[in-house]
């Protein structure tokens, strides 16, 4: 990948700059976000640190027309939009979108009737199974996750695949390029903007990915899940529980990359989503392998209401999702990225050099803030607007 990193140098990622505008007033930044002095001192007080944060966490902000946590004030021609959509067109999608989970729950039903799932703590699931309940639960799975963005509104998706010919043949001979080509990837790398990234992805490859362990106990979507062969992670587990989930994902990437019929991993190496304008730092497990991976860029073009899931509850964001007519996706397919010696002993190299590439195609600004900070953010936001809480 020399070429294509000679090629990032000339071409180089945009980067979020820390705010340091009050890092000598300390005062400042350990007063509480609220006062209770007066109703409006509370006001101002509260419109001030929002944009404090926002400047701060400009990765998790909501620029749409329904602003901050989606409860912004609405103009009329808005309002009017959504009382009628609430009225027709939420109630049609819900039902439609919900006989299209139950009948592919069903499906997944059939094909484990009288299969054992894989009884390992991380991966319980049917992704073994082979055969025709394999094809079945593979096709009907990316036939119906793409109904059903269809359903919520995503009647076309533009989708870019991009050529690598220039960049690999500048920096590998022929004998090489031609062995790589033969390499099957191992994992998806993917930015993280909303949970329907997993639909697409779902429609497009069907790939196993990570989720919380509580999916796997959720009613319909729980044995779906298994079918897609997730590994299942306590996200707030402190023990060493993690290094069985890495350990699990590492051993599915080389699998992936060494068995043509093995299903590919799909990672958001950010960790958690932002508003789509943004890619935060990459965690490591997708790289640890050394196996080539895929970086796919989503990116979702909005006018009125942002599927981006960033500072927004669920409810209420899937709630807007659906009472939007049109709702709109772009991916950017880059091509297989084949990592050097010195990345596959350096999985942090190889990790960077990914989202430097990401960053770069997909013109993104790269941040450093995390999950961590978007906690900051969200409980700071809601101690703002909800003070009596």
């Amino acid at each position: 990948m020399e070429s294509e990193l000679k090629d990032l140098n000339s071409k180089p990622a945009k980067i979020q700059q820390p705010d340091t505008t009050h890092d000598d007033t300390s005062s400042k930044d350990d007063r509480p976000l609220l006062k209770a002095d007066s109703s409006s001192t509370a006001a101002a007080a509260a419109a001030a640190n929002i944009h404090e944060l926002e400047k701060k966490f400009a990765a998790y902000v909501r620029n749409d027309v329904y602003g901050t946590m989606g409860r912004g004030e609405l103009p009329l021609k808005e309002k009017i939009m959504l009382g009628i959509s609430l009225v027709t067109l939420l109630s049609l999608r819900i039902v439609f979108g919900m006989s299209l989970v139950v009948v592919y729950y069903l499906i997944c039903r059939i094909c484990t009737m009288f299969s054992a799932p894989n009884q390992e703590e991380e991966e319980e699931g049917y992704a073994h199974l082979g055969g025709w309940r394999r094809a079945v639960i593979v096709r009907s799975g990316r036939f119906l996750s793409r109904s059903l963005l269809f359903v919520v509104g995503f009647y076309w998706i533009t989708e870019t695949h991009k050529d690598s010919a220039n960049t690999k043949e500048n920096s590998k001979t022929e004998g090489t390029h031609q062995l790589e080509e033969q390499e099957r990837p191992g994992a998806i790398v993917s930015n993280h903007v909303s949970y329907l990234d997993i639909l697409y992805h779902m429609s497009s490859s069907f790939p196993s990915f990570v989720a919380k362990r509580s999916v796997a106990k959720i009613p319909l979507v729980g044995l779906i899940s298994k079918c897609l062969g997730c590994v299942y992670v306590q996200r707030e587990s402190k023990s060493s529980d993690f290094k069985g989930v890495a350990g699990v994902v590492t051993d599915r990437v080389r699998e992936a990359h060494h068995n043509g019929s093995a299903p590919m991993m799909l990672l958001f190496p950010e960790g958690t989503t932002t508003n789509g304008d943004y890619l935060l730092s990459f965690k490591t497990g997708a790289f640890l392998a050394g196996a080539p991976v895929v970086p796919v860029i989503l990116k979702y073009p909005y006018q009125r209401f942002s599927p981006a899931w960033d500072s927004i509850t669920g409810v209420r964001h899937v709630v807007f999702l659906l009472c939007q007519f049109v709702n709109h996706m772009e991916v950017t397919h880059l091509p297989t990225y084949y990592p050097s010696q010195q990345e596959k002993d350096d999985p942090k190299l190889y990790a960077n050099n990914v989202r430097r590439l990401m960053a770069t195609e997909g013109n993104l600004i790269m941040s450093d803030i995390g999950l961590a900070e978007k906690r900051i953010y969200h409980a700071a936001l809601n101690a703002a607007i909800n003070p009596g809480s």
